[in-house]
Order: structure tokens, then sequence, then C-alpha cells
């Protein structure tokens, strides 16, 4: 792998079991369009049936994000969850090889190629996304965000934050807060 530089572009890894990954990424869209970074959101869990602050403000903003998934649910089958996977890789694929972004998040991948209760690899393959981190356009910046990080993923990132729970409200039984959590 390369030595990181501003010019190559950095891989960003945001993983872990605590809270802010999402948050922490969100923030980077933020801060690179206001630096004048073209910025593309993708989200590989989350549905456009349901509305999510990130998604509100990004569109006042002119902020790109695609909402792909069709949710953390135990209510669609496992051919529909492949399907939406399919069909959010292909298009994550597109769009990063254009290479008209200077920042591109690609929210809760992680998570997608962390699935073990479906076969995955045919429609999300990680050689896939390994080769896409490699091989993108010189300059763009790429941040993956999800639980259990492949250790492949780890190991071509140029930061690894890992989050990690040490207390939580859920706890106590607060459940998603609007503004918080969606």
């Amino acid at each position: 792998m390369d030595k990181p530089s501003k010019e190559r572009g950095l891989t960003l890894v945001y993983t872990g079991d605590g809270k802010g990954k999402t948050t922490a990424a969100m923030g980077l869209a933020v801060r690179g369009a206001g630096r004048g970074f073209k910025v593309l959101v993708m989200q590989f869990i989350k549905s456009p049936q349901r509305t999510y602050g990130e998604k509100l403000v990004f569109d006042k903003l002119g902020i790109e994000i695609h909402q792909l998934g069709i949710g953390f649910t135990w209510l669609k089958t496992p051919e529909e969850h492949r399907e939406s996977l399919r069909t959010a890789w292909a298009y994550a694929k597109e769009r990063i090889s254009k290479g008209e972004h200077q920042l591109i998040i690609l929210d809760e991948i992680n998570n997608a190629l962390a699935i073990n209760t479906f076969p995955i690899d045919d429609v999300l393959p990680l050689s896939e996304v390994l080769d896409v981190i490699r091989n993108r356009p010189q300059g763009m910046h790429l941040v993956l965000t999800g639980r259990n990080a492949q250790p492949e993923v780890v190991e071509l990132a140029d930061l690894v934050t890992e989050m990690k729970p040490v207390k939580h409200y859920y706890e106590e039984g607060i459940s998603a807060v609007m503004g918080i959590e969606m």
C-alpha cells in the first residue's frame, strides 16, 4: 500500500460497537463541503422509507446523499437484502469510478460486509471493495463506516477509529432519540 498522502486521497474507517460512526462521517461531509469539496454519501443499510436528520440537512446544504438500503429489519427476506446490497454496490462502484467527488462516504458498508446470516460475497464482494479502495481516482477520500470492519479493510485504511461503548442511555430504556439517532 502506498504511503498515506493528501494527493492520493485517504481512506478513513469508523468502526466499533459504540455510537458515533455515522455521526463522525457526517461531520466530515459537512467539513468537506465547507472547504468546497464535492461530497457524496451512500448509505448501505438505511432505507429511503424512513426520514433521517442527516438527509434533511444535507438536502438543504446541497450535499448529495442516497439511502440505498432496506433498513435494519428482520421483516425482509435475505433475498431482498441481497438485492438491495447488489444494487447499492453497483451504484457505489459506478459513482466512485466517475471521480466527480473529493469525498465519498460509504455509510454502514462495514455492517453489510460483515453479514453472516446469508451469503453476500456474490453481491458485495470484499475483494471488489478492496480493489475499489486501492484503485479509486487520485485525490478522492473514502470513508467507510459500520461495525465489524473486515481486517483487510482495516489494513488498507490510513485512519481507523474504533468507537467503544462506555455508557449508553439504551441501557436505561431510552429508545432512539430524534435528532440524536435519526
